[in-house]
């Protein structure tokens, strides 16, 4: 039996919009996939979303929104 995965989207997304990055956490591992093609998951290690998350804070990917 599978068990189901929450997904949480930020709430800076809008309302209904199919432009979110969404994430869920699964047997320890951090789940990333983009609303609008729910199919493709992306895992990873809470250390290494930890480091991206710092990364983002320093505006180390700030040139991929400007």
């Amino acid at each position: 039996m599978s068990r189901e995965i929450k997904w949480q989207k930020s709430s800076f997304s809008s309302g209904n919009s199919e432009q979110c990055l969404e994430t869920a956490r699964d047997s320890g591992e951090i789940l990333l996939r983009e609303s609008d093609d729910p199919h493709v998951i992306v895992r990873t290690t809470p250390e290494k979303l930890a480091a991206f998350i710092l990364g983002v804070k320093n505006g180390e990917f700030d040139h991929f929104v400007n």
